[in-house]
C-alpha cells in the first residue's frame, strides 16, 4: 500500500559532485527546506541517491520509499557499512537533529556522501532524496564499525518494525 507522505522538492543547481560542491552553501538551501517544513520537530534524516540502487530511478525510489516506508527494499542486498563488530541489526543510517533556525545537517550529509564514496567507491556520490523520518519513532543503535575504536550513534531501527511507514514524516527530492 502507497503511503500518501509529504513530498518536497527543492531545487539546488548548484549541487554536482564532478567537482566538490560547495557544502555549506548547498546545505543552507536545503536545510531552509527542512525547516520551512519540519521546524521544532526531532527528525531523523537519511540520505540516498539513485547510484546506489541500480536500475531504479529517482521517481522509483520514491514511490518504493513510499510503499515501504524505507529505500531498503530488497531484504537480500547487502548495504555499504552495515556490517559491525558487533553483529547487531541496523535498519538504516541517518542523522538526528532538532530541526531548529540554526540547524546544520545538509552540509555534514553532503561531505559525508561525497567524501565517503570517493573512499569506498572511488567516485563520489550526490544525494538525490532525503527521508525525514519522526525520531520517536526510530531507535537509535550505538554500534561500531568494523576497524575503528569509537562508537557511533548513526545506526537506527524501526521501534514498530510492521509500520515503518508510520514514521517517515516526509520525503524531499533534491533536483
Amino acid at each position: 500500500m502507497t503511503m500518501n507522505v509529504p513530498t518536497f522538492t527543492v531545487r539546488v543547481p548548484q549541487y554536482q559532485v564532478d567537482t566538490e560542491p560547495d557544502h555549506n552553501a548547498v546545505g543552507k538551501v536545503v536545510d531552509a527546506e527542512l525547516q520551512k517544513h519540519f521546524m521544532g520537530r526531532t527528525v531523523v534524516v537519511r540520505g540516498v541517491c539513485s547510484p546506489s540502487h541500480p536500475g531504479k530511478t529517482v521517481d522509483d525510489l520514491v514511490e518504493i520509499v513510499k510503499r515501504h516506508g524505507v529505500d531498503r527494499y530488497d531484504p537480500h542486498r547487502k548495504g555499504h557499512g552495515y556490517e559491525n563488530i558487533d553483529g547487531k541489526h541496523i535498519d538504516l543510517f541517518a542523522f538526528r537533529r532538532k530541526v531548529t533556525p540554526r540547524m546544520r545537517l545538509f552540509k555534514d550529509l553532503s561531505w559525508g556522501f561525497y567524501h565517503g564514496a570517493i573512499a569506498s567507491h572511488r567516485t563520489p556520490y550526490r544525494i538525490d532524496i532525503l527521508l525525514v523520518y519522526d525520531a520517536a519513532q526510530l531507535k537509535a543503535v550505538l554500534h561500531q564499525y568494523e576497524g575503528r575504536t569509537d562508537k557511533k550513534r548513526d545506526g537506527f531501527v524501526f521501534r514498530d518494525p510492521e509500520r515503518k511507514q508510520k514514521a517517515l514524516l516526509g520525503i524531499v527530492t533534491i533536483s
